[in-house]
């Protein structure tokens, strides 16, 4: 017996977790001076929305690929006449300088993977009015989620306040505490706006969430597990090296910091993202045989 059609109420919640992301940064970038910010120029609303369109290339491009992935499952096959280009087009995201951290306003060529996501959104729904908006029920793996999410929700405490324009008071977050950049340059230990921690902590909750979707095709679903699990390693490692740079690094507790993780290089930070994407793929398709063998 068959799987029945993949619910989208996983996907759903990703898409408002990210809707709530994008609102905060439109509203937090509008309304303060850019050199309160990190690498922005602009002021106003079109600050907002500039910032908002980049924050929709990386990183959210990047998890709407997954979420294209499970809503084709249950869509017609000329889903992917729709999908192929999405994912295309969310995948420009990766060309080499689409997204410069250097500088973080947004240009011509952002829309493209923008795109991409608007189109993921669309067969997202397209994929809900088909099979449903409910959710998985309870699953082998589901304590486990539910501890690292309030562990990423713990760690995310001053990114979130970040996100709102807010400092917190100095305490178990450090924030407005001057603290020294890579290139010498003194700025808060945690500055206001869109922090690249706040992105590895949002990719990891979206992983931990669609991981949890049920597809019916099973080569679809060994490929959407496996970019889940790298999606969720990197997100991971992204949060924890910001996390630690900025809460122990800045503080003067440990002099050595984590290196960058956010571009793939051959370095050791790698590994450690490919050594924690293994062990998540193999305890998620564990997961999910399980499942298919309760199905019949």
């Amino acid at each position: 017996m068959g799987r029945a059609a993949t619910r989208q109420g996983e996907a759903l919640l990703t898409w408002a977790l990210w809707l709530l992301v994008l609102a905060a940064i439109v509203i937090t970038y509008a309304r303060l001076d850019p050199a309160d910010l990190y690498h922005v120029s602009r002021e106003g609303l079109p600050a907002g929305l500039s910032r908002a369109l980049v924050v929709a290339n990386f990183p959210l491009s990047l998890v709407a690929i997954a979420l294209v992935l499970v809503a084709v499952d249950v869509l017609p096959r000329r889903g992917w006449l729709v999908g192929g280009p999405a994912i295309a087009l969310c995948a420009v995201t990766a060309w080499p300088g689409v997204v410069d951290q250097a500088d973080l306003d947004a240009r011509q060529v952002n829309a493209l993977p923008a795109l991409g996501v608007l189109l993921a959104l669309a067969l997202t729904v397209g994929a809900a009015r088909r099979a449903g908006t409910g959710v998985a029920p309870r699953l082998m793996l589901d304590p486990l989620r539910v501890v690292i999410g309030v562990l990423i929700v713990l760690v995310s405490i001053p990114w979130l306040a970040a996100e709102l324009g807010v400092y917190l008071p100095e305490g178990v977050f450090i924030m407005e505490r001057p603290g020294l950049e890579p290139d010498g340059t003194q700025l808060a230990a945690v500055h206001l706006g869109h922090h690249h921690g706040l992105d590895g902590a949002l990719i990891a909750v979206s992983a931990l969430l669609l991981t949890r979707m049920r597809l019916r095709a099973s080569a679809l679903a060994r490929t959407t597990h496996l970019y889940l699990a790298l999606a969720f390693a990197y997100g991971t490692v992204n949060l924890a090296q910001d996390a630690w740079n900025e809460q122990l690094v800045k503080r003067d507790w440990i002099e050595w910091k984590i290196p960058s993780a956010l571009e793939p290089r051959p370095e050791p930070v790698w590994l450690v993202i490919l050594a924690l994407a293994v062990a998540t793929m193999v305890v998620v398709r564990r997961e999910d045989l399980r499942g298919r063998l309760a199905a019949g």
